[in-house]
């Protein structure tokens, strides 16, 4: 497994540009399924989680094609209706099959995924929205199995315990698409990756209304067509450049950082005075070099709320801050996988319930720790720009999964940064 290593204390400088959100594409990949028309994808992201992604679509029976960077072609003329745990256990985000599966095929099998370190993301909803759309749902040998030959549009309330579910969500849309009817979802994911996914959907001949709000209102239609469509850029990508940059002490035009994404992060940061600024509706300017930073209190939320993914990443950079900063993890509160090793790091961060409390500023020094998660991987590479020394970053095959060439752009930056292959 590669690590990094990386020398703290380096200026950033310059341009970098944001990918493809990857919490787009892979519920859009999925919808590729929901005809046996071409679909053409365009800015997506090289991330080894859309890989796997494209694999499973092909092992379902899709044609799958890569012709460009950043493009990838996907027709599912033929399609199995079971997807194996071998296929579902390589990513969760694999559990977006259900929906496709059991609208165009009217039958599905699908393995539940397994466990997430960083908490549980029960299927309970996901089931809960097929059966009001007057499907037979059981489970069976570790199968979601779905028959869904009485499917019907109906009013569905998808509510949790931690509000609403953004897979829950698009597993439902996708289903509602093709069943007779009308479909109102109530307490719909609002994230910017699923209005996506909806506008995609649309352009394939879907007709959704209210995509971005609480309430989506799906009038299905007999069948749909093949798109083109152009993936949105990555606000939580943005969010960890900004992060970055600021603690580096730089100055970093993030481009592709759209502010009417951002605007939860983007509060937290105006109250701890981190100086950016917004250029037109797509970069953002970021100028640390002589940041006094103050300390926060932060909660993640549903969107438009914080968000979870950008949780771990402002707990590095709150280390930096002049003062008691308090991040409370509302969505999954285990997801603190990163707090010991950056105290590793120096950090002085305490755990009380769903609540890191960070005291800073402290001086972090570089150090051997280990990444446990995607977004714990950044926090950890936040940490080692900040820090006195050199640090080795391992297990990094999860920053490869949610962020495209992050070495090569911290590198063209002016960040001091190596990628070992296979180190000891």
């Amino acid at each position: 497994m590669d690590s990094l290593l990386i020398k703290g204390g380096a200026h950033l400088e310059g341009e970098v540009s944001v990918a493809g959100a990857k919490n787009a594409c892979l519920p859009i990949f999925a919808a590729t399924l929901l005809t046996d028309q071409k679909c053409v994808l365009k800015n997506v992201p090289e991330l080894s989680d859309v890989r796997f992604m494209a694999e499973i679509v092909a092992e379902m029976g899709a044609e799958v094609s890569n012709p460009a960077k950043g493009v990838w072609e996907i027709q599912a003329k033929n399609l199995s209706h079971v997807a194996p745990y071998d296929l579902v256990r390589k990513m969760r985000a694999s559990i977006c099959l259900l929906g496709p599966l059991t609208a165009r095929l009217r039958k599905a099998e699908v393995s539940l995924p397994g466990g997430c370190v960083i908490g549980a993301r029960p299927v309970d909803l996901h089931i809960k929205g097929l059966r009001a759309l007057g499907c037979g749902v059981e489970i069976e040998r570790g199968f979601i199995c779905v028959d869904a030959k009485k499917m019907r549009g109906a009013q569905i309330y998808l509510g949790g315990r931690f509000g609403s579910t953004v897979t829950g969500t698009a597993n439902i849309v996708m289903a509602a698409v093709l069943a007779p009817g009308t479909t109102v979802i109530e307490n719909a994911a609002c994230e910017p990756e699923i209005t996506d996914m909806c506008k995609m959907l649309s352009g394939m001949g879907a007709i959704i209304d209210g995509a971005g709000s609480p309430t989506l209102t799906i009038t299905g239609v007999s069948k749909l067509g093949g798109t083109e469509h152009t993936v949105l850029p990555d606000r939580i990508e943005a969010g960890t450049w900004i992060a970055l940059a600021a603690a580096a002490r730089g100055k970093v035009l993030i481009k592709g950082a759209q502010k009417k994404h951002l605007g939860s992060f983007l509060d937290v940061l105006e109250r701890a005075e981190c100086p950016f600024e917004t250029r037109g509706n797509s970069s953002i300017f970021i100028d640390a070099s002589s940041m006094r930073l103050k300390p926060v209190e932060a909660t993640t939320l549903p969107y438009p709320g914080f968000p979870t993914d950008l949780q771990a990443q402002l707990c590095a950079l709150m280390t930096q801050a002049n003062g008691i900063s308090v991040i409370t993890e509302r969505i999954y509160p285990e997801r603190f996988m990163h707090v010991p090793e950056l105290c590793r790091m120096g950090a002085n961060i305490v755990r009380e319930g769903p609540s890191a409390i960070i005291s800073g500023k402290t001086k972090l020094s570089g150090a051997p720790v280990m990444a446990s998660d995607l977004r714990a991987s950044a926090a950890l590479v936040i940490a080692a720009l900040a820090a006195k020394g050199e640090t080795l970053v391992s297990r990094i095959y999860h920053l490869d999964r949610g962020y495209d060439s992050i070495d090569r752009k911290l590198a063209e930056l002016g960040a001091k940064v190596e990628r070992i292959k296979n180190p000891d």
